[in-house]
């Protein structure tokens, strides 16, 4: 596939929730804890969210996992599972009105997500998974379809039309790196415009795409201090939306801590970002 670089490909909106992103709509925000640790934190993110949302006039979604299934160890804290974890992301959508996102690992998940999800993420690692993706489509829910770190980006256009021929076009695309090496990944910005060209808005996992896969022996690291330059060169390649895995103290998450962004660091982020997507939209 050839791409013409002569201008950023405009997405096709997509509705979530009581929100429409993607075409030229504003920059929207995929945010949360990488893992709900419990109803404490996950509710304390979703309040800081859901006051950015307000100060920067920005869509937000919040994301949460209630079950991380790829993790390093088996001794890794995965979150509190379905049942319970779908509570707590219905408590955060009463409570905040947000979004919510969260990720499926399993067809038989589903059933259940879809009462509380208003977009199924479909993971990296399962982002070849046929069955669970025509099955997540077949709610007609938008879904969150991350590029697998082993994929290129040309390789997504197959993934989209295991997705859509189910007739759901309500899609979102995120590049969240690639490996390079052994516990290592890079984000090739061009990975943007190539899916984009396909016609679906394009997210940038600034966080993930940061990660250090299994950096640590028994759990991934990570390199924060990149996050922020790399989601301004995204939102300037094109990037609809930005992912950004948040916590209180990062140091101290259960899950994905040396990636995630600390309170104090977001705001400021994001008010540039919002400004280098309005510069882009301009132009």
């Amino acid at each position: 596939m050839i791409v013409d670089n002569t201008q950023v490909p405009v997405s096709t909106p997509v509705k979530i929730g009581n929100l429409t992103v993607g075409k030229n709509g504003p920059l929207f925000l995929i945010s949360g804890p990488c893992v709900i640790e419990n109803k404490e934190t996950t509710l304390t993110v979703a309040k800081f969210l859901q006051g950015l949302a307000q100060r920067l006039n920005i869509p937000v979604i919040f994301k949460s996992s209630y079950d991380k299934a790829n993790r390093t160890s088996v001794d890794s804290f995965r979150g509190p599972g379905l049942d319970e974890g779908l509570e707590i992301l219905k408590e955060v959508k009463n409570t905040t009105g947000l979004p919510i996102l969260s990720d499926i690992h399993q067809v038989s998940e589903i059933e259940k997500a879809v009462e509380v999800l208003d977009v199924i993420q479909i993971p990296a690692f399962l982002s070849r998974q046929t069955d669970l993706i025509i099955e997540a489509a077949r709610t007609r829910l938008p879904l969150n379809i991350k590029k697998g770190q082993f994929l290129s980006p040309w390789d997504m256009e197959q993934v989209v039309l295991k997705a859509t021929s189910t007739g759901n076009t309500n899609i979102l695309l995120t590049e969240r790196g690639t490996f390079f090496g052994y516990h290592n990944l890079v984000v090739d910005m061009r990975s943007i415009m190539v899916m984009k060209d396909f016609g679906y808005p394009v997210v940038f996992d600034a966080t993930h795409g940061v990660q250090l896969p299994g950096g640590r022996g028994t759990s991934s690291g990570g390199q924060r201090e990149f996050v922020a330059p790399l989601a301004k060169a995204a939102v300037a390649a094109g990037a609809d939306g930005i992912f950004l895995e948040i916590h209180p103290d990062p140091d101290s998450a259960l899950s994905d801590g040396p990636n995630s962004l600390a309170f104090e660091h977001v705001e400021s982020l994001v008010a540039v970002l919002k400004k280098v997507h309005q510069t882009v939209e301009r132009k």
